[in-house]
């Protein structure tokens, strides 16, 4: 009776390690377009802002959005912020889907943008805090919104 039940505790054990080996791994290209802002995010929070800077060492606003786009959808976005503008198409704010750009106007001189990842929220490089998730409904970015822009096909 142990030879039975050790014999076939063994073929139970190989028939699962067998179907979990061929079991299909989650890779970046499975993840949902949110999840994969998420983790640009987490690898960038807290990075600080630095005018005209492209790496962990400091971002600004484009170079933030550029490096995310760059290394989550291998998308290569024009540099700056005005140039940016002009990729894919307009899209109104109640029909924001992740991944979109929203644009603000800050000043008149000054142009800034991030990356809507849902629930009202967006990612950008901020010049008094670094990287961060903000709030489109925020008192500050609410008044400054422009308009959003559509690049991916989700």
């Amino acid at each position: 009776m142990r030879k039975y039940t050790l014999k076939y505790s063994l073929i139970a054990f190989l028939s699962l390690f067998m179907v979990s080996c061929g079991a299909k791994k989650k890779t970046t290209t499975s993840l949902s377009v949110k999840d994969k802002l998420e983790i640009e995010f987490q690898k960038y929070k807290g990075t600080p802002y630095k005018y005209g800077g492209t790496t962990k060492r400091g971002f600004d606003c484009s170079g933030f959005v550029n490096t995310v786009y760059l290394n989550a959808f291998r998308i290569e976005l024009p540099r700056m912020t005005k140039d940016i503008a002009k990729v894919g198409y307009k899209v109104k704010e109640s029909k924001l889907k992740v991944g979109d750009l929203v644009f603000f106007r800050p000043s008149r001189k000054y142009r800034h943008v991030g990356i809507y990842i849902g629930n009202g929220e967006f990612i950008h490089s901020s010049t008094s805090k670094g990287v961060i998730k903000s709030r489109l409904d925020n008192v500050y970015w609410s008044r400054k919104y422009s308009y959003a822009r559509r690049i991916l096909k989700n």
